[in-house]
């Protein structure tokens, strides 16, 4: 299983998002995609679910140019807030495997459980952490041969983000998936990454083994992340 981008450049009205972007992401792998605010992270995101389409270049998974049918294949955990507050979490667990044949009931039940979710609860109540609680199970419940989550710690405080992230490592399958994480809170995800990519205003400015880059540079992520921003900048 393979997600690629090649050559992929998008434009909207009054900006470019992304600039000859090449990238490859395969199973078995917990990608990081960091950058400042307006790097393209979401947009990439976005690119690989079908909801946008290159402007110039081609997105392929499996083989197969990207389109709006291939959401059946890939789970997308979008950075808004966006969820019918008259349901209840139960409800809103039922509407999404309504939609796709990918979801998993009793794995979103696991996950209700793991996340300390209480089924019978109105949206409208929830908390701005539980709510994101509730998007990653929607999330993480699909079976799906991709899974993209942008910023999935928002608005979580330090403690559900440590139990978030147990939480991916045990409903994902390594063996099988990609997981790509779009994110700011790159201390957090550190212990998750295989690879980690830098974007910078549409541009991809490195891509690192993270387990290399602590061994034999002796670097965190972080660490790594701040010094290929600072040398971009001082270009």
């Amino acid at each position: 299983m393979t997600i690629k981008l090649r050559n992929v450049n998008k434009g909207f009205v009054r900006e470019v998002a992304l600039q000859n972007v090449n990238l490859t992401f395969g199973k078995g792998k917990i990608y990081g995609l960091v950058g400042p605010n307006g790097s393209g992270k979401s947009t990439i995101l976005k690119l690989m679910t079908g909801l946008v389409f290159p402007s110039k270049g081609e997105v392929i998974l499996n083989g197969q140019v990207v389109t709006r049918q291939s959401a059946e294949q890939v789970s997308y955990l979008t950075e808004l807030d966006m969820h019918y507050e008259g349901f209840t979490v139960t409800e809103t667990i039922n509407y999404v495997a309504s939609q796709f044949k990918s979801f998993n009931k009793k794995k979103a039940e696991q996950l209700l459980k793991t996340l300390k979710l209480d089924p019978t609860k109105k949206i409208k109540k929830l908390s701005k952490g539980n709510r994101g609680r509730l998007k990653l199970v929607t999330a993480l419940a699909r079976d799906t041969d991709v899974i993209l989550l942008d910023e999935p710690f928002s608005g979580l405080d330090p403690m559900v983000r440590e139990e978030t992230v147990k939480s991916l490592l045990q409903y994902v399958d390594l063996e099988n998936q990609v997981i790509i994480i779009a994110t700011h809170e790159i201390a957090e995800i550190e212990p998750l990454l295989d690879e980690i990519i830098v974007l910078y205003y549409g541009e991809v400015l490195g891509q690192e083994n993270v387990e290399i880059l602590r061994e034999e540079h002796g670097q965190s992520v972080l660490d790594w992340f701040k010094t290929t921003i600072r040398a971009r900048e001082d270009v």
